[in-house]
């Protein structure tokens, strides 16, 4: 690969168009190939008209809708964290139906690749982690990732979910629910509150006045623990001991009378999910939209309060109202948000207003998190990552086939994901994950044997190509860049394969090498 300088130049100057714009602050009124339709940004549901309103109030123009090429890379790895095979980019070019994207995101949440990629979202939240300083230790990370999983491929009523990891007692290696309280670095009821309070209120609770925390730090003083004969094993159990009434301050601040035989616990968990609280359905419709689509309506996403208001105040209000109605059904929320103008819109901005993106007038550009963006890597060249951590005993080793979204345990890594920004799950934070790009990272794509030998390997997956140069070049941008090259990315790349010296394998190796260090490739777009 000594001579990717050669393809450098030609080939970026088309792929490198796209990020010119998508950040320039210039406003641009031509259509921009091949990110972009022709169509202009279209009101498909409530959330749309809500967010128009705003921008028109604000005199923001929002970008066009994007592209399907665009648009079936984007919803693939939005919803199952994957990149779309060549074959499902062909299909859905092809297919006329003007419901075919509304289609392809009801089969994309249909898939258990949803489910399994959503576990890591999950995961990261309630820091599913082995080791310290979480200590869940190998068999309860195995049966809290597996209820997780299940829970969200059984779509589990979103106040269901939080109920029973609330309430539950037991052991912590049979009963997984319980790992809820034993991932929470400290056991007394300040440490538990803060983490129920950020978990599924969304709100820093050290941020709140000392007699607040404390009306909500009684709901959790009689959590109990001890440990058992069985190895790591811990049982998480409400104190048998209290034969007192106990008072209590709900965030809202009422008050309530706890009897000594009721778990006060579940009190809290009842009032939780009242569809009048004002914080349970704000919290997950808004951290959806910021997982979604790259930050909150308020930001940062777990940072609720009062004087840090959402941007469309009406759109969280109009999503609180729609998962309550139907029943806490989370992918009610996703459907409404993918199946929006606003999700669809072109991450190319029409407004040279510096909030634009912040009030979503286009699609926000960020990296792949680290799991998605070495899984993608491993997909393209048909290779495998081996994961494995020799503390704590018992050994635990990956299957090859595992995904790296598919890692149950945070203390399990690699040089690559923690380089890449994968969070260490200790907080349950969601500024825990830093996709800010790195010189390290940069080096790495470009000069590691790491990636060298992933791309050398990749070109026994361009089958039926043999020699001929344009189907070569169309199959590497199908899977690398999901799309089609244009005429002058084609024509760039034809005449590199055709320079004096360079076979046709090191001419595709380097173009493989250009296009995934391009932020096309490395970026949600």
């Amino acid at each position: 690969m000594q001579d990717f300088h050669l393809l450098i130049n030609p080939v970026m100057l088309v792929i490198t168009t796209f990020m010119t714009v998508a950040n320039t602050t210039a406003v641009e009124s031509q259509i921009v190939r091949p990110f972009e339709s022709n169509g202009n940004h279209i009101a498909t549901n409530n959330i749309d008209r809500l967010v128009m309103a705003t921008l028109r109030e604000k005199g923001i123009e929002p970008a066009n809708v994007c592209s399907d090429e665009v648009f079936v890379r984007r919803v693939y790895l939005d919803v199952i964290g994957t990149l779309p095979k060549p074959e499902d980019i062909r299909r859905f070019m092809k297919n006329r139906r003007t419901d075919k994207r509304a289609a392809l995101i009801d089969a994309l949440l249909g898939r258990d690749e949803f489910a399994e990629y959503w576990s890591l979202k999950w995961c990261d939240l309630l820091r599913v982690k082995a080791e310290f300083p979480i200590n869940l230790w190998p068999n309860a990370v195995q049966a809290y990732h597996r209820w997780i999983l299940d829970a969200i491929r059984k779509n589990m009523s979103y106040d269901e979910f939080a109920r029973e990891l609330l309430t539950s007692s037991g052991s912590n290696f049979r009963v997984p629910q319980v790992n809820f309280y034993r991932a929470i670095q400290g056991h007394e009821p300040g440490s538990i509150a803060e983490a129920v309070a950020l978990t599924f209120m969304g709100v820093r609770l050290e941020k709140w006045p000392k007699e607040k925390r404390e009306g909500m730090e009684a709901f959790f003083s009689r959590v109990a623990y001890k440990t058992t004969a069985e190895w790591k094993e811990e049982i998480v159990y409400l104190d048998p001991t209290a034969t007192e009434a106990l008072h209590a301050v709900f965030p809202d601040g009422t008050t309530v009378k706890i009897q000594a035989d009721k778990d006060p616990r579940e009190v809290f968990a009842d009032w939780l999910v009242t569809p009048k609280n004002p914080w349970f359905a704000k919290n997950i419709v808004n951290r959806i939209w910021a997982w979604l689509l790259g930050r909150g309506l308020i930001h940062e996403p777990d940072d609720i309060r009062p004087d840090n208001p959402a941007v469309h105040p009406q759109v969280l209000e109009y999503l609180e109202k729609e998962l309550v109605k139907a029943g806490y059904d989370l992918r009610h929320i996703y459907r409404l948000i993918l199946n929006s103008g606003t999700y669809q819109q072109s991450s190319i901005r029409r407004s040279n207003r510096p909030d634009a993106e912040a009030l979503f007038a286009c699609y926000p550009v960020r990296r792949l998190e680290a799991e998605v963006l070495l899984d993608a890597l491993c997909w393209i060249s048909g290779t495998k990552e081996g994961y494995s951590s020799p503390i704590p005993e018992p050994f635990t080793f990956i299957p090859e086939e595992h995904r790296a979204v598919e890692l149950a345990d945070g203390s399990i890594t690699s040089q690559f994901l923690e380089m890449f920004g994968r969070p260490a799950r200790d907080t349950g934070l969601e500024s825990e994950r830093n996709n800010q790009f790195t010189d390290a990272q940069r080096l790495h794509l470009l000069n590691s044997t790491h990636i060298q030998n992933k791309i050398e390997r990749s070109q026994r997956l361009i089958k039926g190509a043999k020699r001929d140069s344009r189907k070569r070049i169309n199959m590497v941008y199908l899977k690398v860049l999901s799309r089609f090259p244009t005429e002058a990315e084609l024509a760039a790349a034809k005449e590199y394969f055709q320079t004096d010296g360079i076979n046709i394998g090191q001419a595709t190796n380097d173009l493989i090498w250009a296009l995934i260090n391009t932020k096309e490739f490395l970026y949600r777009h």
